[in-house]
């Protein structure tokens, strides 16, 4: 008897340890902190660098695109990203101090802030503040090979309010729908919801949106890249957009190469045309940019040099001697710093 009780002991506890090593440990949670700091110097090359416009001349001769829009010495942002991780579940806390998160995020000092919940191994719902989907270029220098930004960028949403679904179809195709406020619009006081879709294949995306209260209206937008070689890699964006008969329409090029692990060299290439149906002095032009940007990096730090030439169709900038002109060009340094 005694040796069959010790054999279903041994049995018991052979099962129980079997279980032990076959059944998957729970997930711990996780808190991570990231962010980023910037600044830089701009000056005018074609142009002078005092402020030109305004009874009290305080405003800057500038591009018509977002962010590094002063001359001198001048600031970006400060990014700081709080992450909580668990099984199945998350939050992201995303704010900004400064100049260039105060011109994208329109209050309350918060890029973006969401929950998520990973429905299944290929279905997540995110709700809350997030970033936009369309465009190739973001609201962080840190994920950005150029300082400046570009006109598509600058004339897209910058971020949504609302919920998105992500469906992973297979390993190269993925899905998006979302339904928002209309865009960059935190408190939807207006009425009326936005739409949204992104279909990708192989890191290309074709985006859509819509909404009907004459916000945005409809754009749709092709972002995506290649990489040509193991050094060589050339990214591309294209996008339409109308809204009651006002819009744009434009592409851009961008061509990286690394030269080393710490130093690449890129062209952004871009022309763009406002769309409209009224004859008026801007509506009635477009511009071709060329900015041509170097990037090195030491530890977390990145120094970005920067040439850009914009050649507007009609006189919308100054030269040196405050004359009307169709080109304007500059030169910047820009220091990043990310952390994590």
């Amino acid at each position: 008897m005694k040796k069959i009780l010790l054999s279903a002991m041994l049995l018991a506890t052979g099962y129980l340890s079997a279980q032990e090593t076959t059944e998957p440990e729970p997930k711990e949670t996780k808190f991570s902190f990231e962010g980023s700091v910037d600044a830089y110097y701009q000056t005018n090359l074609t142009s002078s660098d005092k402020a030109i416009f305004g009874d009290d001349g305080d405003a800057f001769q500038t591009f018509g695109t977002s962010f590094a829009d002063e001359t001198g010495f001048a600031l970006g942002m400060a990014n700081i990203i709080a992450k909580y991780e668990g099984a199945k579940t998350g939050v992201v806390a995303d704010l900004v101090f400064g100049p260039r998160g105060d011109a994208a995020i329109g209050g309350y000092n918060l890029n973006q802030l969401y929950a998520y919940w990973n429905v299944t191994e290929s279905t997540t719902l995110t709700l809350g503040r997030f970033n936009t989907y369309l465009g190739y270029e973001v609201i962080s220098p840190t994920g950005n090979f150029n300082y400046s930004t570009s006109y598509l960028f600058s004339s897209g949403p910058f971020s949504h309010v609302g919920l998105k679904a992500d469906f992973a179809l297979s390993d190269d195709f993925s899905l998006m729908l979302a339904v928002m406020n209309p865009t960059d619009v935190n408190n939807n006081l207006i009425g009326g919801y936005a739409f949204g879709a992104q279909l990708g294949y192989s890191g290309q995306y074709l985006n859509f949106y819509y909404d009907d209260k004459e916000v945005l209206g409809f754009e749709i937008d092709y972002t995506g890249g290649f990489d040509i070689s193991d050094s060589f890699y050339l990214g591309l964006n294209a996008a339409y957009a109308d809204n009651e008969g006002e819009g744009f329409m434009g592409a851009a090029i961008y061509p990286q190469f690394a030269a080393s692990d710490s130093f690449s060299i890129g062209l952004r290439g871009e022309y763009f045309d406002w769309l409209s149906d009224s004859d008026s002095f801007v509506d009635d032009s477009d511009v071709l940019a060329i900015t041509l940007t170097g990037s090195y990096t030491y530890e977390n730090l990145t120094i970005i040099p920067e040439l850009r030439l914009d050649n507007n169709s009609q006189e919308v900038y100054a030269d040196s001697d405050l004359e009307g002109t169709k080109s304007l060009s500059t030169f910047l340094i820009a220091a990043v710093y990310k952390f994590n």
